[in-house]
């Protein structure tokens, strides 16, 4: 050297300047000087692998001040940057999974790469056969460099668990887009710095708990740790890109439809539907549709407009889908011009009863009464209208009668959605007392086609709210004809009083009540009935 380093060196390689093996100089005095007691025969370089000139250094000891590395005399000028004690830690990280692999006998390569910063950027971890790359990422990357440094040409990066060392904007990204972010950490003991793992979830400030990695193992499918199990068992929702929608746009259920298996636009509280949609000044495409759980999925054949504050969900692979929290009916002639849906006015007549209405055969009449008027039964003094001490518990909601079964079907739903509002059930003749005639009448296989609407179509994530009916103080005895009518598996031919209907009716209820309530607690699964099917039919196989 031209002239003496003074820098204070705290890393180093021991054995050659090209060695993997590095070591901390301890900083006191006392503990130097044990330290080289127990290693008499090392030799120290300023690594390659450091970032360093591959000169040989000397271990400086004092009791007045640290302890540190000095360059022996003579070397070249050496332009090391890193200096500190976590300046060899892609080296330590390289040696912990090393061993990790010794004590599982794998095979793989662990190695060191260069993105721009120096040799330490990246520890990168190939073991063959493996379903999942580890790399645990040192230098700080911004979106383009970390999409760009996937291991393999081709190679997804979802394909690689990414270790983080220190927080950035990358890390906040992938914590908002995936819910958790994997992360290590080095603390020193003695010449050593020891590596731990952990995970961060989104909904947390920082790594609740820490892993050494020398407690780890190494699987075809990663490494693993508490955190990665969790991660693994449960991964949290992706949460896909959202771009706000500024011009609305109609469309139309299309419940018929399955929503693909590839997408990925779950969100807790909300529920994916296919519909088919009509953004303005462009052709009908069929898209899905994220909405909430408590949002009636009306019945087929109507149109709907979307307002404002719509998002349009993408994913990196091509998919999307809209995400509404609303929307409006259109009306029949609003609709008809759409293209999506042909929506026949009601006639008067077909409002009629039977007994009123005209046959063929009647001559035709000018104008007719309104049914839906309250008129005075032959006997003075009484109502069409149900007496008010039938609907006493129940005076908050509307009064007025259904005129059509559409708001027929819409008042149960409201009157159902009500009682779990209460933690109740209700009785079949109290509600048939709100919806007014024909359907208090209603019996055999109309009321069952009646209620069966009701909860059509059937999603997973929406409780049946019929289950909430009730006659004589018990479950509707008719009930399976209606889960039958709906498709519910198993409940054609099971008897209303069998015990694992009893189950299945205890559980949509308690799923009724839950989504009435505010906060509203996790959704309970629905139970399967045909449980006992299947495994009939597998003991049938075997």
């Amino acid at each position: 050297m031209s002239s003496a380093d003074h820098r204070l060196v705290q890393t180093a390689v021991v054995g050659s300047p090209g060695s993997d093996h590095p070591v901390i100089l301890p900083m006191d005095a006392h503990e130097l000087s044990r330290w080289r007691s127990l290693h008499p025969s090392y030799t120290y370089y300023c690594g390659i692998q450091l970032g360093g000139c591959g000169w040989k250094l000397t271990d400086k000891l004092y009791g007045d001040r640290v302890c540190h590395f000095a360059h022996v005399e003579g070397g070249p000028i050496c332009t090391r940057t890193a200096l500190g004690e976590s300046s060899a830690d892609h080296l330590f990280v390289k040696r912990g999974i090393r061993r990790l692999m010794d004590r599982h006998k794998m095979r793989g390569t662990v190695e060191t790469r260069d993105l721009g910063t120096g040799p330490g950027d990246v520890v990168e971890v190939r073991i063959p056969g493996a379903r999942r790359r580890l790399r645990f990422q040192f230098s700080p990357l911004d979106y383009g460099s970390w999409r760009d440094s996937a291991p393999v040409s081709g190679e997804e990066i979802d394909s690689v668990d990414w270790f983080f060392g220190s927080d950035g904007p990358l890390t906040k990204n992938l914590l908002d887009r995936h819910g958790y972010t994997l992360r290590f950490r080095l603390d020193t003991h003695g010449g050593e710095r020891r590596v731990s793992v952990g995970a961060q979830y989104r909904d947390e400030p920082a790594v609740s708990s820490w892993t050494p990695l020398d407690a780890c193992e190494l699987r075809p499918e990663g490494l693993w740790t508490p955190a990665a199990e969790k991660i693994r068992k449960a991964p949290p929702a992706l949460r896909p890109a959202g771009f706000p929608l500024q011009s609305g746009f109609v469309f139309t259920f299309a419940p018929q439809a399955q929503v693909p298996d590839s997408f990925r636009f779950s969100e807790p509280g909300r529920r994916l539907v296919m519909a088919d949609v009509k953004p303005v000044g462009s052709p009908i495409i069929r898209a899905v549709l994220s909405l909430p759980n408590d949002v009636d999925i009306a019945l087929s054949g109507h149109v709907y407009r979307s307002p404002e504050h719509a998002r349009l969900l993408v994913t990196e692979s091509g998919t999307w889908a809209v995400r509404l929290d609303r929307y409006v009916r259109l009306n029949a002639n609003e609709a008809d011009r759409t293209g999506l849906a042909r929506i026949a006015p009601r006639t008067v007549a077909a409002l009629l009863p039977k007994s009123r209405q005209q046959s063929p055969d009647s001559p035709k009449i000018k104008a007719i009464r309104d049914p839906r008027e309250t008129r005075p039964n032959k006997r003075a003094g009484q109502s069409a209208v149900p007496p008010a001490r039938q609907v006493k518990k129940l005076t908050a909601l509307s009064s007025k009668l259904p005129n059509s079964r559409i708001q027929a079907i819409a008042r149960t739903r409201e009157l159902l959605r009500h009682a779990a509002s209460q933690q109740e059930t209700i009785a079949w003749q109290k509600v048939a007392a709100r919806l007014g005639n024909p359907y208090r009448s209603l019996s055999g296989t109309r009321l069952v086609d009646f209620l069966a609407q009701v909860d059509s179509p059937l999603w997973p994530n929406t409780p049946v709210l019929t289950a909430l009916l009730t006659e004589s103080d018990k479950p509707l005895s008719y009930f399976p004809d209606i889960l039958t009518k709906l498709g519910v598996e198993g409940a054609s031919g099971l008897s209303p009083t069998s015990p694992k209907l009893l189950r299945w009716i205890q559980r949509e209820r308690a799923r009724s009540f839950a989504m009435q309530t505010t906060p509203r607690p996790p959704l309970p699964p629905r139970i399967a009935l045909n449980t006992g099917a299947r495994r009939r039919k597998s003991r049938n196989r075997a």
